[in-house]
């Protein structure tokens, strides 16, 4: 009986090397062999390979004993102690997925809120210019620049409903509406009022809006 503990002590600490051996080829195919990883992967499987004696136990399994002396089940226990000692490279391939998948999750949706963020900002950044004092000597500049008169009165109008409205950013409709014009004519006011830095666009959720700028908002008050 002592030769049988023996051998079957001799064949776990060979399986189980054998199964960490496998484990680790299988989850790092590399050219070069990394010991320190490899010793882990040996050691973890003469570890689990020494709990299948337990695990008969508990399964009322008489293999151990029917093993001394017949080949078959001594051939059945290697295979149950080569199948436990591999059984954590599922355990750890089922993990890398699973942290892949959520490290995938996570990128999209950081991806998603730089997006949202970015158009955040671009919908923000005309409302604090409008709402941010210059310098006096940038006002001066300004108004001085800002001639209403290299304005057609479609253009002022247009100007004026830009700026009137209780929206800060205005739809294409809205504007068409207010200004009793049609689109294609609106659409070239528009581009024009953006060629001289008096109005600009946004791209946003409920898509492009049109605002006035500062210079716009300043050659607007110098017409009233």
């Amino acid at each position: 009986m002592t030769g049988h503990f023996s051998s079957l002590v001799f064949i776990m600490l060979l399986v189980g090397a054998a199964g960490g051996i496998i484990n680790y080829y299988t989850l790092s195919p590399k050219q070069t062999a990394d010991i320190a990883v490899m010793r882990r992967c040996v050691m973890l499987g003469i570890l689990v390979t020494f709990l299948v004696p337990f695990l008969l136990s508990v399964f009322g399994s008489t293999l151990i004993v029917d093993s001394e002396g017949d080949p078959a089940n001594l051939l059945n226990y290697v295979a149950i102690c080569l199948a436990v000692a591999i059984s954590p490279r599922f355990f750890m391939a089922a993990v890398s997925d699973n942290v892949l998948a959520e490290a995938r999750a996570t990128s999209d949706k950081v991806d998603m809120l730089h997006y949202h963020l970015k158009q955040l900002q671009d919908e923000l950044l005309p409302l604090i210019d409008t709402e941010t004092e210059d310098d006096s000597l940038a006002e001066i500049g300004e108004a001085a620049e800002a001639n209403p008169d290299e304005l057609d009165s479609a253009s002022s109008k247009v100007l004026k409903t830009l700026g009137c409205g209780r929206f800060i950013y205005r739809s294409m409709t809205g504007l068409c509406r207010e200004a009793d014009t049609d689109e294609s004519t609106m659409m070239k006011t528009l581009g024009f009022l953006t060629l001289k830095s008096l109005a600009g666009k946004v791209g946003g959720r409920k898509g492009v809006r049109w605002y006035i700028t500062e210079r716009g908002r300043k050659l607007v008050e110098l017409s009233v």
